[in-house]
């Protein structure tokens, strides 16, 4: 899978300090949008949890973003690079942001050794103000130098790789159990994080989370898949056939973005249209797409493993509308739109083609998530 990315740096202070506000005001809001799927019966309270924590740690890592280059354009003493943003595609960071925070992590603790407290800092600015008259640019890049690597050692970040987790959801038998396995990736063809949930039935003799075998296999067998380009189809037959007492009965992607703003991207399409002509103030300049796709088992055969053996294999349901399941290798895939109520506003009197299908959820200025 080829995508044609644009990387540009975000260079001048206001508008990379603009870009974080957005940020935090879209992933503040995503998780009233996965309530408002919950309520109409799309996500279930568990599911909600598990996206919940993944969209939290992803905007703890655009707050540690934004303190890593708080003073982009100022001079610093040092030069230390810009953000690079996707904003061909995504509208996202470039994955080389989210690799490189994951390596400074494993270099906070020195980095923080090496550095004055945050109070130390403070009280040495002020000094500076007060008895200098001087604005003590270095040392407020020290300081938000300083915070980054303590968002970073805190830990709850997205990260490129966030590993497999097993969460139990009971038992069918004495011999059956239930699992739900959720793991996540910041998917660098794309720059966009990728989440992922699979509900399995786990027939084998020891249960999967207590296997000092079948679990680390799983997890990495689970992660070598997780490519956005990949059709769910493939992941799930992939697994079923590697692990004979592990079935897949359910898997589920969301695609978190792209996102549209005519500040900050330049992509192509309708929903770029729809935003020029909006002229939303500051801050509501902004769509978000969200994409839900879900594949089901529809039924089980039994396959010949020897003379006397055989075991279980899934049969997968995939949409039969028009085909599109052998296309898209689900069962079911939602498209969402997630806008302020100015650029919905807009979006409705335009009425573009493709968008009549789109689940749209809007925001309101007091931070309420209606769907249309």
């Amino acid at each position: 899978m080829t995508t044609r990315t644009e990387t540009i740096g975000l260079t001048d202070l206001f508008a990379s300090r603009r870009y974080f506000q957005k940020f935090e005001t879209i992933t503040s809001n995503l998780g009233r949008v996965a309530g408002v799927m919950e309520a109409e019966g799309d996500l279930s309270r568990d599911e909600v949890k598990i996206l919940t924590r993944y969209l939290t740690q992803l905007a703890f890592t655009f707050r540690a973003l934004g303190q890593k280059y708080l003073l982009v354009g100022r001079d610093t003493g040092r030069f230390f690079g810009s953000l690079a943003i996707d904003a061909r595609e995504s509208g996202f960071p470039a994955a080389e942001e989210i690799i490189t925070m994951a390596s400074d992590a494993q270099q906070a603790a020195r980095h923080l050794e090496g550095t004055q407290s945050a109070d130390e800092l403070k009280k040495q600015m002020v000094e500076m103000i007060i008895g200098d008259r001087a604005v003590p640019t270095k040392l407020q890049f020290a300081l938000s130098q300083r915070l980054y690597y303590e968002d970073l050692q805190r830990g709850t970040l997205f990260w490129p790789r966030n590993d497999p987790q097993i969460v139990w959801t009971g038992n069918i038998d004495d011999t059956r159990r239930m699992f739900r396995i959720h793991w996540a990736v910041y998917d660098s063809q794309v720059n966009l994080p990728i989440i992922y949930m699979m509900e399995v039935e786990d027939s084998g003799r020891t249960a999967l989370p207590k296997d000092q075998r079948r679990w680390p296999e799983a997890q990495a067998h689970l992660m070598a898949q997780a490519l956005g380009g990949l059709k769910l189809v493939t992941i799930a037959s992939g697994f079923d056939e590697d692990f004979d007492d592990l079935h897949p009965k359910r898997l589920r992607r969301f695609h978190v973005g792209p996102m549209y703003s005519s500040a900050f991207t330049r992509q192509s399409g309708p929903i770029t249209t729809v935003l020029e002509a909006a002229r939303a103030p500051e801050g509501q300049d902004w769509a978000l797409v969200w994409t839900d796709e879900d594949l089901q088992s529809e039924r089980v055969v039994e396959e010949r493993t020897g003379w006397f053996s055989s075991v279980e294999r899934e049969i997968f349901a995939l949409d039969p509308f028009a085909g599109r399941g052998a296309e898209t290798g689900t069962t079911r895939m939602e498209r969402s739109i997630v806008l302020p109520q100015r650029p919905y506003q807009a979006l409705q009197e335009m009425n573009p083609p493709g968008f009549g299908s789109v689940r749209k959820y809007v925001v309101s200025p007091a931070g309420r998530v209606l769907r249309y």
